[in-house]
C-alpha cells in the first residue's frame, strides 16, 4: 500500500497559487472561500471533487491538507517579515508588527496540523466525534487548562472572551520585551491566550 504524503496530493505549483490567493485578499478570507478558490484554480485536484465539502471525512481531509500546507507556508513567509494568521473564519497574510519578531509561540494547533499522522489515521468515526465536540463547544481544551490560562492572564474563573482579549492586550503591552519586559512572560501570555481562543472558539 502506497504511503500518501502532502506533496503527492497537491499540484506542483500549489504553494505559489496559494500565496497569490492570500496576497489578493489582504483583509483575509474564510477557509470556505479559500477552498472554493482552490477548486477553481485546480479543477483536477482533490479540492474540486464533487461533494467534497459535504462528506465529513473528505471535508476533514481537505481541511487538514489545507491547514497543513498553510502552517508550512507560514514558516516560509516568516523569513520575509510576514505573518500568516490561520483560523477557519479568517486566513490572512499580513506584515509582522514592529517588535514582535522575537516572540516564538508554542501553538498546539500548529503541532497538530504539521503532524501528518493525524491526516492518515483519522477515520469517519473520529471525524463524527470531532464534529460533536465542536458543536458542544470547548474543543479539545480541559477545564484545568482553562483555569491555568485564566490565572496566567490574572483573570477570575468565568471571565468571558471579551475580558480575556482586553486583558491579553494589556498584559502583552506591559510585558513585551521591546518595552523592557520578559520574553518568557510574553510567551506565557501568548500561550494562555491560544488556549482561551480554542476554548471560546474565537479568532
Amino acid at each position: 500500500m502506497i504511503e500518501l504524503h502532502p506533496d503527492m496530493l497537491l499540484p506542483a505549483d500549489f504553494d505559489d497559487v496559494l500565496l497569490r490567493l492570500l496576497h489578493a485578499h489582504p483583509a483575509g478570507q474564510s477557509e470556505y472561500a479559500l477552498l472554493q478558490a482552490l477548486a477553481t484554480e485546480f479543477p483536477a485536484s482533490l479540492f474540486a471533487e464533487p461533494g467534497a465539502l459535504r462528506h465529513p471525512l473528505q471535508l476533514f481531509r481537505l481541511h487538514f491538507l489545507l491547514f497543513h500546507q498553510l502552517y508550512r507556508l507560514a514558516d516560509q513567509v516568516a523569513q520575509q517579515g510576514l505573518v500568516l494568521d490561520i483560523h477557519a473564519l479568517k486566513i490572512q497574510l499580513r506584515p509582522r508588527l514592529p517588535g514582535v519578531a522575537g516572540l516564538q509561540v508554542d501553538d498546539p494547533l500548529r503541532r497538530y496540523y504539521l503532524d501528518w499522522d493525524h491526516w492518515r489515521d483519522t477515520n469517519r468515526d473520529d471525524v463524527e466525534r470531532l464534529i460533536d465536540s465542536f458543536w458542544r463547544g470547548r474543543v479539545s481544551v480541559s477545564e484545568p487548562e482553562v483555569s491555568a490560562a485564566l490565572a496566567v492572564l490574572e483573570l477570575d474563573e468565568g471571565a468571558d472572551a471579551a475580558a480575556c482579549r482586553r486583558q491579553y492586550r494589556r498584559l502583552l503591552s506591559q510585558h513585551h520585551p521591546d518595552r523592557g519586559g520578559s520574553t518568557a512572560r510574553a510567551q506565557e501570555i501568548n500561550q494562555a491566550m491560544l488556549i482561551l481562543q480554542r476554548y471560546y472558539g474565537k479568532n
